[in-house]
């Protein structure tokens, strides 16, 4: 298949926001960490950290539209697992080794074991659990005419809800961790491939629906901020503001990848521009975190200590520390890339 006729420049900004989605939970969290999580203080901590919730469950929906878009015709295994699990366990394995031995060098686990669970730093349990889904890529898509029957598909999307509901509200899954996040994820993915089946019907669903959808949008950003305030402040449980799998954010995420597919228009500057940073989005994924922690030393740790009751309230914080951690990210993947083969490593 004509490698051109695959492109989207839909999924490289939606990459590229993903991955900023990543970067302001991150940088947002170690705001509330700092302030003991005390939601009443910073509550617009709290808002950007919630609003930013759809980051993961949208690099599942999308990793879903890029595989089948890309295999719709034939999926060659052998290629197909060489070329998919190269690209992402060899720099998952660079990073793994890194976080472990000289960034977060105090571990309970070995290391291979930390490599089956993403532990050896706090955003890489993504990988293994794509790495499940990217596994049973072939048998979903051998099955895919029976899974979208319209009757199975409900019924598939009625059993993620109650899963995702129990996950957040009631009993978590407690199986292996990995496992438990590409369960919790299995119906985006799958919709992701049906949506590359459909592309047209969504783009027009999407345009003719557009203001009511943004106001769906508009109310689903803010029914999860006052979701993980209540559930926090009813719990005092911080996974009520960390978990980015509850229906709510299913939703939230399945609206927001329609939006950004409909809406991206195909043009010159956004082709260039998507391609340039949705190139570098993997590294940044993996490099933002030693960036935050050096930026942290040297901007956060000062400001606590001026705060008085060690509590950061200044609004511009959140987006100056946002903004300088992604922008330093990104200017460190670009460099890393004029580096000949240095991608291969690193991603």
């Amino acid at each position: 298949m004509n490698k051109n006729a695959t492109y989207r420049p839909a999924v490289d900004v939606i990459r590229v926001v993903s991955i900023l989605a990543v970067v302001l939970i991150h940088t947002s969290s170690r705001t509330l960490e700092t302030a003991h999580f005390n939601v009443n203080v910073v509550p617009w901590t709290l808002f950007l950290n919630q609003v930013a919730r759809f980051a993961v469950p949208l690099f599942f929906l999308i990793s879903g539209f890029v595989l089948e878009l890309n295999h719709r015709d034939k999926l060659d295994l052998a290629a197909f697992f060489k070329k998919r699990f190269g690209r992402l366990f060899i720099p998952y394995l660079f990073w793994s080794a890194v976080y472990y031995w000289f960034v977060y060098t105090k571990h309970a686990a070995g290391f291979l074991m930390t490599l089956l669970d993403g532990s050896s730093s706090y955003q890489l349990y993504f990988i293994p659990s794509i790495l499940i889904l990217y596994l049973a890529f072939p048998v979903i898509h051998r099955l895919y005419g029976a899974l979208t029957n319209r009757f199975v598909l409900v019924l598939l999307g009625l059993a993620e809800v109650v899963l995702l509901y129990r996950e957040y509200f009631g009993q978590p899954l407690g199986i292996f961790f990995p496992l438990t996040i590409a369960i919790l994820n299995y119906y985006v993915f799958l919709l992701g491939m049906v949506a590359s089946h459909y592309e047209k019907e969504v783009i027009g669903f999407f345009k003719r629906w557009k203001f009511v959808l943004i106001a769906m949008l508009t109310g689903l950003a803010a029914d999860i901020f006052l979701e993980g305030r209540t559930n926090y402040l009813r719990t005092y449980n911080y996974v009520a503001i960390y978990s980015q799998f509850r229906p709510s954010v299913m939703f939230y995420t399945l609206v927001i990848g329609g939006m950004f597919l409909a809406f991206t228009r195909r043009n010159g500057l956004v082709e260039r521009a998507g391609r340039l940073l949705g190139r570098l989005a993997y590294f940044v994924f993996f490099v933002h975190v030693m960036v935050l922690e050096f930026l942290w030393q040297r901007l956060g740790v000062y400001l606590v200590s001026q705060s008085g009751g060690g509590v950061i309230r200044q609004l511009w914080f959140d987006p100056a520390f946002f903004v300088l951690t992604s922008s330093i990210s990104f200017g460190i993947a670009y460099l890393a890339h004029k580096v000949p083969g240095v991608e291969k490593l690193t991603g």
